[in-house]
């Protein structure tokens, strides 16, 4: 087994399942060398939504140069685990918390304590909370999807260029090793010139969609509400970067097409008796979508997002790059380099990711392996907070959200029309070529 199928092993439980008690251990590891890495003034963070995913990053958090003056979620419980975290990092000292109905975390953005926020709650609320945050006055880190809805797409561009305040969306995919080394790769020419990508988000989430009463979850109600590719962000941010995406070459149109659905019906047959309510419950989502997206530069890409099938997955995710010197395919963990493999043979893609190894992981590797699951996360929070505290730019920015979060509406928009070639906006308003 290579290293990289080690990897992807453990990326299956980052994105998939529960993560509260994953960086216990890293909080030791990096507390005694915060000050040394995060140098400067505590950034004073909000958190609006502590349940899995949001307690996961308050735990990194927590070892990072930060002060956390107030947390807001709707659930008491989680709110009470939240505070003892963060007291016993603190030295008992607690949060302001607010829960009291879905919009108290409007009292949480009136603080004048409160400087940034990150936006860790069910999708559905992503784009109208950051842009609430923005208005208020709040640098802002969400969480993915940025958006479900064009409208909320533009929202969020319209919110940050008026305020002029940061927005980042968190998307830890874009910060593994092997992601970053790619990325390197391409700047360096090895890939010549570039002409497709395949990128796919493939996780067996149907044990997701219920609650234990059978009740939907959030991601239910996003497939009984939605179809097409409803969670596009960790499959197409790491390829948009290789392609240079508002930043020399944007997204121009996609079509989409869809199977029909069977393996959640299967699931609920399988899983619930026959007067069970959850039998009755219609998805608008497929079991499985494609989306073929074409670029301003003419490159080509296959998206996929299938959430239903019942299928063993060694990770959740997949990419592959084609250039005119250079193939690479992630499911292989296997690279091909115009004169430097040797024939006309696949090699692993290990042997090249020291030597285009990007900066923040020669820096930081191994503290940050200490974490597991592939540093991701700790990335996308440290570059954050590095942004919020010396005001630079965002690396993955509001442009790059909205049009990464846009394939949803836009992919069901095809969907409804029969498979319609859709326009993608371009959310830089022409800056996209001049950009970098």
């Amino acid at each position: 087994m290579t290293r990289m199928y080690s990897r992807r092993q453990t990326l299956k439980a980052a994105i998939g399942g529960s993560l509260i008690s994953s960086v216990a251990f890293a909080s030791q590891c990096l507390c005694q060398d915060k000050e040394s890495q995060q140098p400067g003034e505590p950034v004073r963070l909000g958190i609006i939504g502590v349940g899995s995913r949001g307690t996961y990053l308050l735990r990194i958090l927590l070892t990072l140069n930060t002060e956390i003056p107030a947390i807001c979620d709707i659930r008491p419980d989680r709110l009470a685990r939240a505070v003892k975290l963060i007291q016993e990092s603190r030295d008992g000292k607690a949060p302001a918390t607010y829960g009291n109905d879905p919009f108290d975390y409007r009292r949480l953005l009136a603080r004048d304590d409160v400087e940034a926020v990150l936006v860790a709650t069910p999708m559905q609320w992503h784009a109208v909370m950051s842009v609430d945050a923005l208005r208020a006055g709040k640098h802002v880190l969400s969480e993915v999807s940025a958006a479900i809805t064009l409208q909320e797409c533009w929202d969020l561009v319209n919110a940050v260029e008026e305020t002029g305040k940061i927005y980042m969306l968190a998307e830890n995919c874009c910060y593994w090793d092997f992601v970053m080394a790619i990325h390197n790769m391409v700047r360096q020419g090895v890939f010549g010139e570039l002409t497709f990508a395949e990128c796919g988000y493939v996780h067996d989430c149907r044990g997701l969609v219920f609650q234990p009463d059978g009740t939907l979850t959030w991601r239910g109600e996003l497939a009984r509400d939605h179809r097409g590719n409803l969670y596009p962000t960790h499959s197409l941010g790491p390829v948009a970067q290789w392609l240079s995406i508002n930043r020399g070459d944007r997204l121009l149109t996609l079509v989409a097409a869809e199977t029909k659905q069977a393996a959640m019906k299967h699931f609920i047959n399988k899983n619930f008796p026959t007067d069970h309510p959850s039998r009755n419950v219609t998805f608008k989502s497929a079991d499985s979508t494609t989306v073929l997206i074409r670029t301003a530069r003419g490159a080509l890409i296959d998206l996929r997002y299938d959430v239903k099938s019942a299928r063993p997955h060694p990770t959740t995710v997949y990419y592959a790059l084609q250039g005119t010197t250079a193939s690479y395919d992630s499911r292989i963990n296997s690279i091909w380099i115009e004169g430097r493999s040797q024939g006309y043979q696949w090699e692993p893609i290990d042997r090249y990711l020291r030597e285009f190894e990007d900066p923040l992981w020669t820096t930081y590797r191994a503290q940050v392996e200490k974490l597991g699951y592939a540093g991701g996360d700790y990335f996308e929070l440290q570059q954050f907070l590095e942004c919020v505290r010396r005001g630079k730019p965002s690396p993955i920015d509001v442009y790059d959200a909205a049009s990464w979060s846009a394939i949803t509406s836009l992919s069901e928009l095809s969907l409804n029309e029969g498979g319609r070639v859709v326009e993608i906006p371009d959310f830089t308003r022409g800056k996209w070529e001049s950009r970098s």
